[in-house]
């Protein structure tokens, strides 16, 4: 995989923020190096955000959002602005992009005070820069002592700018991983994927793809099986899996035939712990046992995509729900960034694997239920409960 097809949800989110017509968009062009968003004088022409993805060294694969002004008006403008607000959530590193030609004595708009709260209050690191610092000298004003002076015109600490990202996004990072920290180098790991319907012609998913690739650069070695062959498999490897991990539509198969002593998990369980929330989901998939006819239940995807006849979330989810609890609540869907604010409606969020959600945007969903106290889970885990079998998939996660 090139660093172009690195999945967005595993590059560092850089967005840039600011007043209409502060130079957002030249200077998203001037980092790119590439003519990605419109530039023009006319105020609020950025209408909705823009995302690139890139290189950014030494940091590495990054997602470049440029926004619209946060000071837009009118009812378009409003529109406008929640969409930039809701950038928020998924972003790791924030650039507020000040005008040093428009601003009184250089001094901070409310609106722009109001956004570096908002960073500290999500704890999102930020740089401020002073943007067209080379028409400075049209001002009298001394420039804010708190921004770093850039030029997206001539080109002026450009490339300074990029290295002080790189630094705020690297502070703190710390390594995690799908699978790799669970086995050691030669053991076989059982991957079973099962070949239905639903699973898209000539390819793996992300989540396969991803588990595959972390198993292979901890030296272990990958064997991938359909679920109709897992038995025979396990039957003639010669040597014990040290882990068997499933999609978990098939967990209640995998689990009878996978022999108690092999640890056993699913993709969708290793992607909640990834993005550290399993803890979340495991205490949340309780409020499964208490529902009654007519709560509501919200079943949310982090992608869009064309559902098969026989879709997990809107058909199967719901149907082992019916089954296991023996009620009749009222399933209701989103996807994609289509995530409600208000939760107060519903009795529990049940989440997908979100392989293509970074972790800031997952712990932002996690905290609206936490703070609403709404339970919130995910469908690994909650297929498991379901099945019975949920201590057992979550034993070797020495994380709880």
């Amino acid at each position: 995989m090139g660093l172009n097809d690195t999945p967005s949800a595993n590059r560092v989110h850089i967005g840039f923020f600011g007043r209409r017509n502060a130079g957002k968009s030249s200077l998203v062009n001037a980092v790119t190096g590439q003519d990605l968003a419109l530039v023009s004088e006319v105020k609020g022409t950025t209408t909705d955000p823009v995302y690139k993805a890139m290189e950014l060294l030494p940091l590495g694969p990054v997602m470049i959002i440029d926004t619209p002004g946060i000071d837009d008006e009118g009812a378009l403008g409003e529109l406008r602005v929640r969409r930039a607000r809701r950038v928020l959530n998924k972003t790791d590193v924030a650039v507020l992009v000040l005008d040093s030609e428009n601003s009184p004595n250089n001094a901070l708009y409310p609106v722009e005070e109001e956004l570096i709260a908002i960073f500290n209050e999500k704890k999102i690191p930020f740089i401020i820069v002073q943007n067209k610092c080379d028409l400075s000298d049209k001002s009298s004003a001394a420039p804010l002592s708190a921004a770093f002076p850039v030029s997206a015109a001539t080109g002026h600490h450009i490339h300074e700018l990029k290295e002080k990202i790189a630094a705020l996004a690297l502070t703190g990072e710390t390594e995690r991983r799908l699978a790799a920290d669970l086995i050691h180098p030669l053991d076989f790991v059982v991957l079973v994927i099962p070949i239905d319907k639903a699973a898209p012609k000539g390819r793996l998913i992300l989540p396969q793809q991803q588990v595959i690739r972390d198993i292979l650069e901890a030296g272990a070695i990958a064997v991938s099986v359909r679920d109709c062959e897992l038995k025979d498999t396990l039957a003639n490897m010669g040597k014990k899996p040290a882990l068997v991990i499933t999609d978990s539509q098939a967990f209640a198969q995998v689990s009878a035939e996978t022999p108690p002593e092999i640890p056993l998990t699913s993709f969708s369980i290793l992607f909640a712990r990834y993005k550290g929330w399993l803890e979340t989901a495991v205490r949340g998939v309780s409020a499964l046992d208490t529902l009654h006819d007519g709560d509501k239940i919200l079943i949310c995807e982090g992608c869009t995509h064309h559902r098969q006849c026989d879709d997990i979330g809107t058909i199967k989810l719901p149907r082992w729900i019916r089954n296991h609890t023996g009620k009749e609540p009222e399933f209701c869907f989103c996807s994609g960034g289509d995530f409600p604010d208000d939760l107060s409606s519903y009795k529990m969020v049940i989440h997908c694997g979100a392989c293509m959600l970074n972790e800031r945007e997952m712990q932002y969903r996690r905290r609206c239920a936490e703070d609403q106290n709404i339970p919130f889970t995910n469908y690994g885990t909650a297929i498991a409960h379901i099945q019975g079998i949920l201590q057992r998939s979550i034993a070797m996660l020495k994380t709880l």
